[in-house]
């Protein structure tokens, strides 16, 4: 059975397909198109069809759009109260004192452009993908299409992807149609809601509107302000707590207010920030993690589970993860990789093939690497007509841990993509963490704001020699997992003076371990890094600059090396480079060998 996802609200279209429960091909649609987000700057086009991720699943499983057998929209416009008339859409009076430019779920154009999805994949595929979706009509797409609820798609991306039999389920984000926080309880078997909260009431909202008055871009900069919160104090925390209300069964309730009021002057983008802007985002942040840690207890409680999977946009939020990780009743926590809307393609598939196939799932997400590869051929042929000076490597791993230990800064691309909006070492850019001037340099290399921290990617076995949970210390006989770049660590003083380009201003890091199973070569590569520098840690960074996706094909890969001041891109089995490491970078390195 062949169960494909999309997800075209909103933001971050992406495709994904199942095969008998397994998933096979899983992509967002920015990663071909090269349009972060999906946000065309014409409005009200982000909601394209996903062709380009659709037509690489389907060629990665070897089929025809006439194939599939089921297709799954992760998007229900009946919850908005949508009807037609006479074949014309009927909409409902609703206020949408929420919605940004593009992204109101009453706007016309939105409900058009989801009830219609069925004849655009029928017959709006481009010209250059016609192969793919060629013979089916209409009729025959509308035959085998569902819509699936927004939220019931980040709850099935969670439950469904879970190295859990059993969970208690979390999912918040800025909206789905109605639901912007929904949390429930998987038995194995079956699932049930235990509850949501609707719009207007939305912590997912919220963070976007503060993010928009720090001068950042909403939807797509929240990352940026949990960063910013390390350097500020809880000044307004009061005042959030005003705004942020918590009942005793599971719900909280956001008080709207102007902003301007609340926190004073928005900040111009691009304007530097002065110490309000930090606390602003400092407040913000403990508010949410307050609100969040009283959900998941109420949630406990409710559903006796010891487990919890999350997902939704608020879940990409590191800092809070390690909260609810580290300070709630639950044994263990799994946040989807994929947590944001693009998972939705991933969740929509999982839930039709789960219930289609009678409720049987033999598959779990034990990593990312769901996307486009490309083998050395490939590459190779790619390299030549370009007219590029290249070398072939016989040992890559041991060739690029000379050059990382020699302070060089590598493009990295290797193997099948990630999925989601986390560089887990297939499209990465790679650095030492020993030389503290490193994470200034890979802010100027990616012209990022100065603030941003780096995060660093450990073998797993080595991990919890590095790093540890909050208040915990080295406890280097337990096991440390964290695959998916998803959640904060202590970095202990002694190890923090060994890596200082990856501890952030508070003590943390946002880690990535990584085992031989799930990345043999970057696993290597760590392994030849320690053998040289006595420290199996390197920085992890997307490959991409400003505004741009993460490089998907060996094309966007060398178009980045050249156009930014990397030293060297080591891409499948050849090495490009344009110069020596830099003056100084070798005895930094060294320094830390001793």
């Amino acid at each position: 059975m062949h169960t494909l996802g999309i997800n075209a609200a909103y933001h971050d279209s992406a495709a994904a397909l199942i095969v008998d429960g397994e998933v096979v091909a899983a992509a967002e649609d920015e990663r071909f198109t090269r349009i972060k987000h999906g946000k065309r700057p014409v409005p009200f086009s982000t909601w394209q069809l996903p062709f380009d991720a659709i037509d690489f699943c389907l060629a990665t499983a070897g089929i025809e759009l006439r194939d599939v057998d089921r297709i799954a929209y992760s998007y229900d416009p009946s919850l908005l109260g949508v009807d037609t008339v006479d074949g014309q859409l009927v909409l409902p009076m609703q206020p949408s004192a929420h919605a940004a430019a593009g992204d109101d779920p009453w706007h016309p154009l939105f409900v058009a452009s989801v009830v219609n999805a069925p004849r655009q994949l029928a017959g709006g595929a481009p010209h250059h993908l016609q192969r793919r979706f060629r013979g089916l009509h209409h009729e025959d797409i509308a035959a085998r299409w569902e819509f699936v609820e927004h939220h019931l798609a980040h709850e099935a991306s969670a439950f469904l992807a879970a190295p859990f039999e059993r969970c208690a389920v979390l999912t918040m984000d800025g909206r789905g149609e109605r639901a912007t926080t929904s949390y429930g309880a998987f038995d194995g078997s079956a699932y049930q809601r235990l509850g949501q909260i609707d719009l207007p009431d939305s912590l997912g909202l919220l963070y976007e509107d503060v993010t928009r008055h720090l001068g950042f871009l909403h939807s797509s900069d929240e990352y940026k302000v949990m960063a910013l919160a390390s350097y500020g104090r809880p000044t307004l925390l009061p005042a959030f707590r005003e705004v942020v209300r918590f009942g005793n069964d599971g719900r909280y309730t956001v008080h709207r207010t102007r902003l301007a009021e609340l926190l004073g002057a928005p900040r111009e983008r691009g304007a530097p920030f002065e110490a309000r802007h930090r606390d602003i985002a400092h407040s913000l942040q403990k508010v949410l993690e307050e609100t969040v840690l009283e959900m998941v207890g109420w949630l406990q409680r409710e559903s006796g589970m010891t487990q919890l999977a999350m997902a939704g946009g608020v879940a990409l939020n590191c800092v809070l993860n390690a909260r609810v990780r580290d300070r709630s009743a639950f044994d263990e926590v799994w946040v989807q990789p994929a947590a944001g809307d693009a998972g939705t393609a991933l969740g929509a598939a999982l839930w039709i093939d789960y219930r289609e196939r009678g409720g049987r799932r033999s598959w779990s997400m034990q990593h990312a690497y769901l996307g486009p590869e490309y083998d050395d051929d490939e590459v190779e042929a790619f390299l030549r007509s370009s007219k590029l000076p290249y070398e072939r490597l016989d040992d890559v791993a041991s060739r690029a841990a000379d050059l990382l230990a020699d302070g060089l800064v590598l493009g990295w691309f290797q193997g099948r993509m990630e999925f989601g909006p986390r560089a887990l070492g297939a499209r990465s850019i790679l650095a030492s963490p020993i030389d503290a001037a490193m994470q200034a340099r890979l802010n100027e290399i990616k012209d990022r704001e100065d603030f941003r921290p780096v995060a660093p990617v450990v073998a797993e076995e080595r991990a919890a020699h590095w790093f540890a949970r909050e208040g915990r210390g080295i406890e280097a006989e337990t096991p440390l997992q964290a695959p998916f770049m998803l959640f904060v660590y202590d970095v202990p003083p002694e190890q923090a003076r060994r890596i200082p380009a990856v501890t952030h201003f508070d003590g943390t890091a946002r880690v990535q371990t990584v085992n031989a199973k799930q990345n043999a070569l970057l696993h290597r590569l760590l392994t030849a890094f320690e053998q040289r520098t006595g420290v199996p840690v390197l920085i992890n960074t997307s490959f991409n600059t400003r505004g741009e996706p993460i490089v998907c094909s060996p094309r966007d890969a060398i178009e980045c090396f050249w156009t930014s001041p990397l030293d060297a891109l080591v891409i499948g089995s050849f090495l490009l480079r344009k110069q020596a490491a830099p003056a100084g970078a070798r005895d930094a390195t060294q320094r830390g060998r001793s």
